[in-house]
């Protein structure tokens, strides 16, 4: 139990592709949103300043009434020549995250995925710079760029290690505290280690921004279905390598990525969590792992949920009683943030 990669190959499922030019290729752009407010627009706008992506489309699990129609139309009215066709896959309600990417990734016709986010701003050029790296790639391959928060920091999960149930419980415990250098107590997320000068096979990279050969995220399935929501592009990057592919990190390309920014109950959002890292758990490390172990590392990511439960219980009740005075900087900071961003500062 000491955090090893989890490494055991599957065998290729992959068609047989050796280096190839990916700068004449086209890309769809897949977008899920869900209640994403105004960050949507500036994300939509961000694609449609890379000449390679041929389509963008948008997976609506969930808007405000005309939240969606709105954005596509301002988009419109803002841009001259020639538009990037947008499509959007709605009335299917909130399916997850995984089912949704799956949805959009049907739908494309371009050679090359580009999964992001609502909440996540590629820069000018970003796209062309990944192909170009990307060409150099022996498929297959999944090409994530770096994730940075609003102030230019790298963000937590821009690049990761493979996650097992020990690391799992030396995050939830904190006994990396301990012995911080210790390989046992190795984290699994890596922004704090130095950052690679050039494109780096990692074991894992976030879902928040990847490109993929569409042919390559087909072969494999697709995302898993049964992750609602986190954990499904740890499993994927997972179920990739085991497949005989490649999981590259490029930090060539910054990718600012907001985060929270959906109308969702974080409690929510961490059940939905702590319920995905058991589920994969159980699928990929169940045969490696005693099971008291693994009944071990259940209890404390649900203790954790608790903890985290009560800290946020305890918050709405102070809010209750008139104490939003710091909830109140947060979002001014916020505000300032996304405005930033907007003007191009």
């Amino acid at each position: 139990m000491d955090g090893a990669s989890h490494s055991n190959k599957e065998g290729s499922r992959f068609p047989a592709k050796a280096h190839e030019t990916a700068a004449q290729r086209s890309v769809s752009a897949i977008v899920v949103s869900y209640f994403t407010g105004p960050l949507l627009a500036r994300s939509l706008e961000a694609l449609r300043h890379q000449p390679e992506i041929a389509e963008i489309i948008l997976v609506d699990n969930g808007n405000w009434p005309g939240a969606v129609d709105e954005v596509i139309g301002d988009e419109a009215n803002s841009q001259e020549g020639d538009q990037t066709p947008v499509t959007v896959i709605t009335g299917h309600g909130n399916v997850g995250f995984a089912t949704a990417c799956n949805l959009g990734a049907r739908r494309a016709t371009g050679d090359f995925l580009l999964f992001i986010n609502p909440d996540a701003i590629l820069p000018q050029g970003g796209l062309a710079t990944l192909l170009a790296d990307g060409a150099e790639l022996a498929r297959p391959w999944v090409l994530a760029p770096k994730l940075v928060n609003p102030d230019g920091t790298e963000q937590q999960g821009s690049r990761r290690a493979t996650l097992t149930p020990w690391r799992a419980f030396v995050e939830a415990t904190k006994l990396y505290r301990f012995a911080p250098r210790h390989p046992y107590f190795r984290r699994f997320n890596l922004h704090t280690d130095p950052c690679p000068d050039g494109v780096t096979p990692l074991p894992c990279i976030s879902g928040a921004a990847f490109l993929v050969p569409a042919e390559d995220f087909s072969a494999i399935g697709g995302m898993d279905e049964k992750y609602f929501l986190h954990a499904e592009d740890v499993d994927f990057c997972l179920r990739f390598s085991n497949a005989g592919g490649a999981v590259y990190f490029d930090p060539n390309v910054s990718v600012t990525h907001f985060k929270s920014s959906s109308r969702v109950s974080p409690l929510n959002v961490e059940w939905r969590k702590t319920a995905s890292l058991l589920r994969y758990f159980g699928v990929h490390f169940k045969d490696e792992y005693p099971r008291p172990f693994l009944w071990l590392v259940g209890a404390s990511l649900w203790a954790l949920f608790a903890v985290k439960a009560g800290i946020r219980t305890l918050s709405n009740v102070l809010g209750f009683l008139g104490l939003r005075a710091r909830r109140g900087r947060r979002s001014l900071k916020r505000a300032r943030e996304i405005a930033s961003v907007r003007s191009g500062r």
